[in-house]
């Protein structure tokens, strides 16, 4: 985060990092760190913004229409992060179709 960021920057900073991390992203702070550079460039917190992070709709709203969407839905790590929380047996020899099938049964 660059110098003179807000601590609410800040904490949305981690709070989309430590999600990401969760859900087992290896470039979480990257993706943290863009999120929020974009944020602050549509709120005018910047001192510079190119065009295209003006454009379209935010980043929240964006990733709000785009999650689990597709023919591929989730993906296989967060399939397994799910199976690990709800404590599945056997989840580690599952492929991503199992994964889904045993937690729609549990």
């Amino acid at each position: 985060m660059p110098r003179g960021s807000s601590p609410a920057r800040e904490r949305q900073y981690e709070h989309i990092r430590d999600s990401l991390k969760a859900r087992g992203n290896p470039r979480s702070e990257e993706i943290a760190a863009r999120t929020v550079n974009k944020e602050r460039a549509r709120s005018g917190e910047a001192k510079e913004a190119s065009p295209s992070s003006l454009r379209g709709p935010s980043s929240s709203r964006r990733g709000g229409l785009n999650s689990h969407k597709g023919p591929q839905g989730r993906t296989y790590d967060e399939l397994y992060h799910e199976a690990a929380e709800r404590g599945i047996q056997g989840r580690s020899k599952m492929n991503k179709a199992e994964l889904e099938q045993a937690l729609r049964k549990h």
